[in-house]
């Protein structure tokens, strides 16, 4: 088992509490190490490009925690 500092205790249970108020309307992406908040189209869909990536202009904010959008 991983133990947690009280700091990193303290840091996801803020977390949690984000997420029980966290808006329908947006959504996170992380992009390159980047954690990006991002708006929904009309119909809550992701927006993406012609391309089929997701479309840059949707992004409201960037938020400074590290992250990697890749798989297991």
């Amino acid at each position: 088992m991983i133990e947690l500092s009280r700091e990193e205790e303290k840091a996801i249970k803020a977390l949690k509490r984000v997420a029980k108020i966290w808006p329908k309307s947006l959504w996170l992406y992380s992009a390159s190490g980047t954690l990006c908040v991002m708006k929904h189209g009309h119909n809550q869909e992701q927006m993406n490009t012609n391309s089929g990536g997701v479309d840059p202009n949707y992004v409201i904010t960037t938020i400074d925690i590290s992250n990697d959008g890749g798989d297991w």
